[in-house]
């Protein structure tokens, strides 16, 4: 995103005057750190809680972590650091610890996200940010191409519901570099080059959403049956079957599932 791009896009939230939150994610959002910065310094001036989700790659000693979030120090109000077998050869890392110390030191609220490994119920490591039972993979996107082999398999028709997002009444939407207004990754409800994000949120609509009221009705498992779509008969969980009916969708509805990234597909 251009600095540009996160200013109009602050303004409108603000002007939507029931968001209490921003926050910055990615990807990783230190590899953009001007543009980052510039951007909480604005969500906060505008009175908005910011957060920010990273995996500490810049906390390569104590001295570095104080230089990337010293200027973060009173108006940042989470840092959560991802830190687990997928990031780095030890659960903990020392970018996190060193993360994690400099942040408790300027006064940062500050979390760690520690995802388990395929078969694993949740990390074992004191969590400070997330509960245990939400720690687990969610197997959508490179979770699924990289992680599927170590997962057990459940019989696709148990998955009846989305277990983490509320898709007739969002709490949070997902903007994108390209403009897309997502529901959950990979499932767009509009773009804000296009329309002002109050004109997205007020013309969406749970019940003609083909992906959403499919999933509403009836999960992952209902979006199968009602479009017909070939499947294997287990998944690893709700997120694998619903990502991989959705990738079977994608031609019908470009638009909605978008964007491409999300589903593996990079654009030279």
């Amino acid at each position: 995103m251009t600095i540009r791009d996160v200013s109009k896009i602050l303004q409108q939230a603000k002007e939507i005057g029931s968001i209490d939150w921003i926050y910055f994610e990615g990807g990783e959002p230190f590899l953009f750190y001007p543009v980052m910065l510039k951007g909480i310094q604005e969500a906060a001036k505008l009175g908005f809680k910011v957060g920010i989700v990273t995996n500490g790659y810049w906390a390569t000693s104590l001295e570095d972590a104080r230089l990337n979030l010293k200027p973060l120090g009173g108006i940042l109000h989470d840092l959560s650091v991802s830190s687990d077998l997928f990031h780095y050869d030890e659960r903990i890392s020392r970018q996190c610890q060193w993360a994690v110390a400099v942040a408790d030191e300027l006064g940062i609220p500050v979390g760690v996200i520690s995802i388990a490994q395929p078969g694993e119920k949740g990390s074992t490591e004191p969590m400070r940010q997330l509960p245990v039972g939400e720690s687990e993979i969610m197997f959508r996107g490179r979770a699924v191409e990289k992680l599927i082999t170590g997962a057990a398999g459940y019989h696709w028709d148990q998955f009846t519901e989305c277990p983490h997002e509320d898709l007739r009444e969002p709490g949070r939407v997902h903007l994108d570099a390209f403009g897309n207004v997502q529901i959950c990754q990979g499932i767009s409800i509009g773009n804000y080059n296009n329309n002002h994000l109050l004109e997205i949120f007020n013309q969406y609509d749970d019940d003609k959403h083909p992906i959403s009221s499919a999933l509403i009705q009836g999960g992952p498992a209902e979006l199968v049956r009602q479009y017909g779509i070939s499947h294997q008969e287990s998944y690893a969980d709700a997120c694998h079957l619903c990502y991989e009916s959705r990738l079977k969708l994608r031609n019908k509805f470009p638009e909605i599932l978008a964007p491409d990234q999300v589903y593996g597909v990079f654009s030279r």
